[in-house]
């Protein structure tokens, strides 16, 4: 049985030695620690990919946090399962002491009740996400109610604006040149071009 340990942090900038002072006790041989400086949002990372290919049946991964091996609970489901079902492999939550499937190994008791925290702590995580856009569509919908106004402000229509939307209408101005003189992009000027169109149609009618 061989003993790896992984680690993550989520950017270069922050330090693994809190993490690796944890693991010190479970004498994990120097190149058996991998290490990602990189999001927890998926398992595309480096050097956890690498330790995949080194896990085999009874090896025991140590990590010393849960948030540290993934961020996503149902990602870290499914990966749990590939580790521990699949590939054989036993893991060791050094924050969590349920979250270990080597506890009385024989007869998978630690396995069950490792499974069942899991199962618990993605359930949560996905109803406090559930509950946080809940409250944020509410907030916004109330803002909205409000008046409060989303997105960047609008620049302010130049005064030269209706004269420069005249000659554009009758192909006397470019894009360019209508927003050269109104202070805007060609983008904002015909799109500001287009809605008074719009608002002129419907006087129409």
């Amino acid at each position: 049985m061989q003993k790896y340990a992984y680690i993550r942090v989520s950017t270069k900038e922050q330090h693994v030695d809190r993490q690796l002072e944890a693991i010190k006790e479970q004498e994990i041989p120097k190149k058996n620690i991998y290490c990602d400086y990189q999001s927890g949002k998926d398992f595309e990372r480096p050097a956890y990919r690498k330790l995949l290919r080194k896990l085999k049946q009874g090896d025991l991964l140590v990590i010393k946090s849960i948030d540290r091996l993934g961020r996503n609970y149902n990602e870290i489901l499914d990966q749990w399962q590939i580790l521990t079902k699949k590939m054989g492999v036993n893991i060791q939550v050094l924050d969590m002491p349920l979250l270990d499937t080597g506890t009385d190994r024989e007869n998978l008791t630690g396995t069950l009740i490792a499974d069942l925290v899991l199962q618990i702590l993605a359930y949560v995580a996905q109803t406090e996400r559930d509950f946080i856009r809940q409250r944020q569509a509410e907030g916004i919908a109330a803002a909205r109610a409000r008046g409060v106004r989303f997105g960047r402000e609008e620049i302010p229509v130049s005064d030269e604006f209706e004269v420069c939307y005249q000659q554009w209408k009758e192909g006397s101005m470019s894009l360019e040149e209508g927003a050269k003189k109104t202070g805007v992009s060609r983008s904002t000027f015909y799109r500001r071009c287009k809605k008074k169109e719009e608002k002129c149609k419907n006087k129409c009618f």
